[in-house]
């Protein structure tokens, strides 16, 4: 059983990840990140991820560099993710990209960096320059964000180095069972952005039942429901209360059957972009 906000995940490459992290997206480059950050490293939390065009990675490196010095713990406990925007997409532009996401994080390798959108005729070069960054050992592992099975299909057919992570929307009304189900067949594992949706599932009557019988809040139930299917997960909030009432999904476990009910509210519902109908 998953019990411990420690617990990691091994990627196909053998890097271990911790299945929850903190996301930092739509949060201000402020103070305010920084002390989302700190207080998520002071309260247990070892992952988190941002990216480029969330504009804030400055404040999201000082948040980091606070944590580790509040903390004692050491950088390489921590597991830290960026993404390279659609702009940037392109060989020598992406190497060029993550130069600078590490100059304003502050740090001198990333855990993780993915590419963020599958922008069509771009991601190849993109990927490419991943796997030049991977083999320098310059970043621990490569991933991809919002990728579907033909996009990744496509990819890997000339990919020297596999994805080790998928990075999409999924909630209760989006679960993507056939990217799952691909991802899973080619050991790359799956992790949740947007795992709350927002908010607007929080007046469910089938999540506030399960949440009563378990003495949970209705973000709890979701995120534990994210691990149990085998998805990390990384929810995003600025509250300190938030962030560790967050954390505590690791003392119960939901049942088969009401891991099949929650499941069974897909909608083939997105809050976010449509990764086969975006234009940015």
């Amino acid at each position: 059983m998953i019990n411990n906000l420690k617990n990691t995940v091994t990627l196909n490459n053998s890097v271990k990840m911790p299945w929850l992290g903190l996301g930092v997206f739509r949060v201000e480059d402020s103070q305010e990140l920084v002390d989302a950050v700190k207080s998520a490293i002071k309260n247990g939390y070892r992952s988190i991820d941002g990216a480029a065009i969330y504009d804030n990675e400055v404040s999201m490196g000082k948040g980091i560099a606070e944590g580790i010095k509040i903390t004692g713990i050491s950088r390489k406990d921590l597991f830290i993710t960026s993404k390279v925007w659609n702009a940037d997409l392109g060989y020598e532009a992406t190497i060029k990209a993550y130069e600078t996401s590490l100059k304003k994080l502050g740090l001198d390798y990333l855990d993780l960096y993915l590419i963020h959108w599958p922008v069509e005729g771009k991601y190849k070069d993109a990927w490419r320059a991943l796997e030049y960054l991977y083999k320098q050992g310059r970043v621990k592992a490569i991933g991809l964000s919002n990728f579907q099975v033909h996009h990744l299909e496509d990819l890997m057919k000339d990919a020297e180095i596999k994805p080790m992570i998928n990075q999409i929307e999924f909630h209760p009304r989006l679960t993507q069972e056939k990217v799952r189900e691909f991802c899973k067949q080619n050991d790359i594992q799956v992790e949740a952005w947007s795992p709350l949706m927002v908010g607007k599932l929080f007046d469910n009557e089938i999540l506030k039942e399960i949440a009563n019988k378990h003495n949970k809040s209705i973000a709890q139930i979701i995120l534990r429901w994210d691990i149990q299917n085998g998805v990390i997960t990384i929810p995003k909030s600025t509250n300190e209360g938030r962030i560790i009432e967050n954390s505590q999904i690791f003392d119960f476990e939901l049942t088969n059957e009401e891991v099949e009910k929650i499941n069974s509210l897909n909608q083939n519902f997105r809050v976010g972009p449509d990764p086969d109908n975006f234009d940015f």
